[in-house]
């Protein structure tokens, strides 16, 4: 996995998505709503959630939003029903694309997703088309800019608590685990007092795809276009970037 930067990508793309402002919330909502499903509503037994709620605050989203997704997910309020939906398929290039997606109206999202890959060069596919190609994996970083965290202290801190591996990427530390020991590892490293930039349970590629330039600008037309969707909680693809 080392070399190949999911965090390099994350900052190449944070610009246009900041750009984005007006359905921040509505994201941040439903990733809190999704953590908070899947493992509660206690943010200090759940990991995904507590980081979920921390971008939430630090994009300024009320307290009373933050508490009404919560429950909703947590059965303790009443609102609209969400269901998990992913689709795979294939950009410009061959690059495999998943697209994981929350929604109240499938057939909306859809239709969204498919109208994205037909006007963009690429091509949905069935379930289970690409999604060999990638492993789930929980992913962390803690950023490194100024050079003052220890590359072998965090290294043994991280293995320590249960990660398969790290790696040093664009100033950052990337830290992989198996989904199962991934709230450990968060756990361990917060009390060790690292700040962590980004930590979730995510789909790592196995093996990457190299564009050439036009081809990769035809393949981010693709992604942009998936993410203009309020239903798109993710878009995981296979593209090295050739910056």
């Amino acid at each position: 996995m080392a070399g190949h930067s999911k965090w390099k990508n994350i900052q190449k793309r944070k610009n246009a998505q900041d750009a984005k402002k007006g359905k921040i919330f509505m994201r941040h909502a439903k990733d809190i709503y999704l953590a908070a499903k899947s493992g509660g509503g206690d943010m200090d037994t759940n990991a995904a959630l507590r980081t979920a709620v921390d971008k939430a605050k630090a994009d300024n989203m009320p307290n009373d939003n933050i508490e009404r997704n919560i429950k909703k997910a947590t059965g303790t309020l009443d609102g609209a029903t969400y269901e998990e939906i992913t689709y795979e398929g294939y950009g410009p290039g061959g690059v495999a694309v998943i697209v994981n997606v929350l929604t109240d109206n499938k057939n909306r999202t859809a239709a969204e997703i498919r109208h994205a890959f037909k006007k963009n060069g690429g091509n949905l596919g069935e379930n289970g088309s690409v999604s060999f190609m990638f492993d789930r994996k929980g992913y962390i970083v803690v950023e490194n800019e100024d050079g003052s965290i220890d590359e072998d202290t965090i290294t043994l801190d991280a293995l320590e608590a249960g990660a398969e591996d790290v790696s040093v990427e664009d100033g950052a530390y990337e830290i992989f685990t198996s989904p199962e020991d991934y709230q450990n590892v968060v756990s361990y490293l917060e009390e060790q007092s690292y700040q962590l930039a980004d930590a979730e349970v995510t789909l790592i590629p196995q093996n990457f795809n190299s564009l050439s330039p036009e081809d990769e600008e035809k393949m981010m037309k693709l992604v942009d276009a998936l993410e203009e969707s309020e239903d798109v909680q993710d878009v995981h693809h296979n593209l090295e970037s050739n910056e």
